[in-house]
């Protein structure tokens, strides 16, 4: 599989979920999105964990000390 985007792999997730959903293929079209599902599942999964992973590095200290701070998205740090 190349090296997709997230968001083109949840779109495509999404898409897949929905073709299954509406239950009109055949058992082997429904077990092939399946496995595609899963691999776009865990591909997600990873970006993810990467994403986090980064986010983690970034809110060290000087010392190297993790910390925290809340997430405000910018829309909503503006009606405060």
């Amino acid at each position: 599989m190349a090296k997709k985007r997230f968001e083109e792999a949840l779109q495509e997730l999404e898409n897949i979920v929905q073709r299954l959903e509406d239950g009109n293929l055949s058992l082997d079209e429904s077990l092939a999105l399946f496995e595609e599902g899963i691999k776009l599942s865990r591909l997600c999964s990873q970006r993810l964990d990467e994403a986090e992973k980064k986010i983690e590095l970034l809110l060290k200290d000087g010392n190297g000390a993790l910390y925290r701070q809340p997430f405000t998205p910018e829309d909503e740090s503006a009606d405060t």
